[in-house]
């Protein structure tokens, strides 16, 4: 593909290169050479720009001029993963039914599914059009779902809920489990809450590997909008996340967690049940939350503090063996 074909695709400004140079592929930065594209949106990999093999980089619009040709973009990132697309073709699935699929009767299909070995849909199933179940994908009975799902293997939506369009499953998500309710009785005995709830996950949202998102004991459990779960991601039963936030892998939110829109999680996060983050909210990595945090915070650490002060305490931590031998050669 030429270098001006490319730009034109991802709406960047071509310079330091011939538009007509021949662009084979895409590579790391520190990997890449004659013939690939790369980039750079990390100042970390700034110096590896200049020394680079690639053929062109993208770069944002102020980066400083180097030898390789040169695709100067707003969203540098956003452009590579753009520029990615135009070089890998997924695997694609032509519409069909494998002979070992069980489809109940009443299920409704839309046009052009593929549903591969082993696949189980129950009753009362509403599936869109363009579907993808891939093998061993169980869909529970009373399930509605969108256009454009894609499940990958052994991934499973429980009775009643509802997914929206374009919704991608990775492999072993489990969509509406029974949420981890118990009362205990006289004898004490834990007795188990049914959990008479469901999942509503809304469109353009992706569930990573071995996500599962509980069903709430009344009334939902709602994943907003494009959010996207990392691996392991635990959603208790009862949370609402809105749209376009991202949970990074293994956060786990307790029962009836309410996080906002544009919020990350990092890491390890664990946030404790009946606590609200507001919208545009950010817990850096293993933060413990088990309160409130305002709109647009910052917060790390366990229990979670603003971000600033957390790394003056980290700081002071350091100092306190030096203060206690100080204090220890006083007296």
């Amino acid at each position: 593909m030429k270098l001006a074909q490319i730009s034109e695709a991802l709406g960047t400004q071509l310079e330091n290169s011939s538009p007509d140079t021949e662009i084979t592929g895409v590579s790391g930065i520190e990997q890449a050479g004659p013939g690939q594209l790369t980039f750079v949106s990390n100042p970390k990999y700034n110096a590896a720009a200049k020394t680079t093999k690639a053929s062109a980089v993208i770069v944002a619009e102020n980066f400083p001029a180097i030898s390789a040709g040169m695709l100067r973009s707003k969203n540098p990132y956003l452009a590579w993963a753009r520029a990615i697309e135009l070089f890998y073709q997924p695997p694609s699935y032509a519409p069909g039914v494998h002979p070992t699929a069980v489809v109940h009767p009443n299920a409704m299909l839309g046009k052009n599914a593929h549903l591969g070995p082993y696949v189980v849909i129950d009753e009362d199933v509403v599936i869109g059009d363009n579907a993808t179940l891939l093998s061993h994908v169980v869909i529970y009975r009373g399930v509605t779902i969108g256009n454009n799902f894609f499940a990958h293997a052994h991934a499973v939506v429980r009775e009643f809920c509802q997914l929206g369009d374009n919704v991608l499953l990775q492999n072993g998500v489990v969509v509406g489990c029974d949420g981890f309710g118990f009362a205990k009785d006289d004898q004490a005995r834990w007795h188990k809450i049914v959990q008479s709830g469901n999942v509503v996950v809304e469109s353009d949202a992706e569930l990573q590997a071995n996500t599962c998102i509980d069903r709430a004991s009344i009334g939902e459990t709602r994943i907003g909008r494009g959010t996207k779960l990392d691996n392991l991601v635990h959603v208790g039963h009862s949370c609402i996340i809105g749209h376009d936030t991202l949970l990074c892998a293994q956060v786990g939110l307790a029962g009836t967690t309410d996080v906002g829109n544009n919020v990350i999680l990092a890491g390890q996060v664990g946030v404790s049940g009946h606590v609200k983050i507001g919208d545009g909210a950010i817990a850096i990595a293993q933060s413990g939350i088990p309160h409130d945090v305002p709109a647009g915070a910052m917060v790390s650490g366990a229990p979670a503090i603003d971000h600033r002060l957390w790394l003056k305490c980290c700081a002071a931590y350091a100092k306190l063996p030096e203060l206690v031998k100080a204090m220890r050669a006083k007296t």
